[in-house]
């Protein structure tokens, strides 16, 4: 009920919000377009309502593997907090286990979760690195994404080419300068 009740209410911001724009909601193109921007909303923002825990489903095992494992180029879509345009581009994670190992479609699932919100893009890799870390207590954790911002290509400064590029190094990536070393030529190279 709360959730039918809050679609209504973001469907009359967004019939509003045309009205304050200078448009007509009552136009013929624009009749079902609060509702469907209202429902747009709410799957990009989804990430709010999903849990961690439950997202992991026991998926976590024990395993004597000590080497790293590496998702890269994992597509993500969000959407920026100071302008609420999309930003998006790709996300490489790294972990080295601990004796426990995380089912690999668990990775980009956890991306999402935290995509799915509105972001900045440091508090996004953050943000992934510190549950990684949490929930597997591996030796280190890697993540670096990187983003082309429509905030910064279709508005302000209109750059087209800019990429922004984040990192956050936890445990053996931030202590050791070899290991972090390794991570970053692992993902910028390319299966032959």
């Amino acid at each position: 009920m709360k959730s039918n009740s809050n679609g209504q209410k973001l469907e009359r911001v967004f019939r509003d919000l045309l009205t304050l724009i200078g448009e007509d909601p009552k136009r013929e193109g624009l009749l079902r377009t609060p509702t469907r921007v209202a429902e747009s909303y709410k799957f990009l923002t989804q990430g709010y309502h999903q849990d961690i825990t439950a997202l992991l489903n026991g998926a976590i095992f024990t395993e004597k593997y000590d080497e790293m494992v590496i998702v890269k180029d994992i597509d993500f879509f969000s959407l920026c907090e100071h302008h609420i345009l999309p930003f998006y581009g790709w996300i490489h994670v790294a972990y080295i286990p601990n004796g426990k190992i995380l089912g690999l479609s668990k990775i980009p699932r956890i991306v999402e979760v935290f995509a799915r919100r509105l972001q900045v893009q440091e508090r996004l890799t953050q943000q992934i690195a510190d549950t990684l870390f949490e929930v597997l207590e591996p030796d280190g954790v890697a993540v670096v994404a990187e983003a082309r911002h429509l905030c910064m290509m279709m508005r302000g400064v209109e750059k087209q080419n800019s990429v922004a590029t984040t990192s956050a190094m936890l445990g053996s990536f931030r202590e050791d300068e070899r290991t972090r070393n390794e991570f970053l030529k692992l993902i910028n190279s390319k299966l032959s």
